[in-house]
C-alpha cells in the first residue's frame, strides 16, 4: 500500500506564507497546521482542506501526493 505526502510546506514556501499568518487565514491553530506541514497527521477535513486551498490559493493536489509503496516494481 502506499502513501498520502503532505506537500503543505513547499506550497508555502512558494506562496512566501509564514504557518502564523496562513493559520489567521484559515482559523487553524499553529499546532495543527504545523503537524500538517510535517506530515504528522492522518486525516484531514474537507473543510480545512478548502480553508487552506482557498487562503494559498491552490488546488488539493497541489498539497496532496500519493506515492505508492514499490516505485521501482515494473507493472504488469
Amino acid at each position: 500500500m502506499g502513501k498520502i505526502i503532505l506537500r503543505l510546506d513547499r506550497v508555502m514556501a512558494d506562496r512566501k506564507i509564514s504557518l502564523k499568518e496562513l493559520s489567521e487565514k484559515v482559523g487553524v491553530s499553529n499546532v495543527n497546521l504545523s503537524k500538517m506541514k510535517t506530515g504528522k497527521i492522518s486525516a484531514i477535513r474537507f473543510s480545512t482542506l478548502e480553508a487552506i486551498c482557498d487562503a494559498l490559493d491552490c488546488q488539493p493536489g497541489d498539497i496532496l501526493e500519493y506515492s505508492p509503496e514499490n516505485k521501482d516494481t515494473p507493472q504488469s
